[in-house]
């Protein structure tokens, strides 16, 4: 893992803001701009102190380019360079381990969940909930070979663990700092922290 030149982001554990938002990025260099525009429109108007990690997983793309630009732009944004692709649960990870914010969202950088829902999920929070999962009603996926599959793995793992979830997939999840802290991840375990939490 490599951090930005001149950008290098401090495990301050002392300071804590609200809001860390993890994102984990592999080739997304035509989206990353907006994706940026959709999350400030929402984002800063929250009335939270937060922080985005752009945690790039090895693009090939020039992604990388368009981050450390968004970057420069807005100090709030740091990002989190991957020599090789490591995977979205790698990424994830990553993002974790930098986070300050009590609360941490994840997003994907694609866009299948729209980042106005992020207020929603942080109500949810508010309420008293460790762990919020959004889904993605309209997934841009594969019938047969993705929503398909998806669709039974949802059903045994909210059988095999006890909680229901619409879409363990869904990378639109907040949680407690203490629930990602005590989690360790490998493989494609991202999708299931709520079961292990």
């Amino acid at each position: 893992m490599e951090l930005i030149k001149n950008t290098k982001i401090e495990r301050n554990k002392d300071k804590t803001l609200d809001l860390s938002v993890v994102i984990p990025i592999y080739n997304e260099a035509k989206n990353v701009e907006n994706l940026y525009e959709k999350l400030e429109e929402v984002l800063s108007k929250l009335d939270k102190s937060y922080e985005v990690l752009l945690v790039d997983d090895g693009s090939t793309d020039g992604t990388i380019d368009k981050l450390a630009e968004i970057r420069k732009r807005n100090p709030k944004y740091k990002v989190i360079q991957f020599r090789r692709n490591y995977g979205q649960t790698a990424a994830i990870s990553a993002g974790f381990d930098y986070a300050t914010g009590d609360v941490i969202v994840t997003i994907d950088a694609d866009l299948q969940n729209d980042p106005k829902d992020i207020p929603r999920i942080l109500k949810k929070m508010e309420e008293g909930y460790d762990v919020v999962s959004g889904w993605r009603k309209e997934r841009k996926d594969p019938f047969l070979t993705r929503i398909i599959p998806s669709k039974v793995a949802n059903w045994l793992v909210s059988i095999l663990a006890g909680i229901h979830l619409h879409d363990y997939g869904c990378t639109l999840k907040a949680y407690s700092k203490d629930v990602v802290k005590n989690v360790q991840l490998y493989g494609e375990m991202h999708r299931y922290i709520p079961a292990l939490a």
